[in-house]
């Protein structure tokens, strides 16, 4: 049975359940015990400044699941694209690049036995 997870948010901003639903996989996770780390990556990057907005209906679900230190931040190409970067870093989040085209890099976290999970 895997032990860590990498969650992959790419929902867009239609996808409000698969949001939710892949922040509260991840809180689900840590929990039960499992190491867990949540990227928004895509399309997911430009969820970050409606969820830290305090008047998101899932600001606080956004704010305990960051809490547990969890939600890492986004890749830096896709924050980019849809500028969102300033917004990345105030939410308190990285960027992380370095694959090709500063894209999030799967491949250390499947070498360091993260299981994938994409929404």
């Amino acid at each position: 049975m895997p032990e860590k997870f990498l969650i992959i948010i790419q929902a867009g901003e239609q996808d409000v359940g698969r949001v939710y639903h892949g922040l509260t996989y991840g809180q689900q996770l840590h929990f039960a015990g499992f190491e867990v780390k949540i990227f928004f990556d895509g399309l997911g990057p430009q969820w970050i400044p409606k969820l830290d907005d305090h008047d998101h209906i899932f600001h606080p679900v956004f704010k305990a699941i960051q809490s547990l230190g969890i939600i890492q931040g986004a890749c830096k190409y896709c924050a980019e694209f849809f500028d969102v970067v300033e917004d990345v870093e105030k939410a308190g989040l990285s960027l992380e690049g370095g694959a090709q085209d500063d894209h999030l890099s799967i491949v250390k976290y499947v070498n360091n036995g993260y299981s994938l999970v994409v929404i």
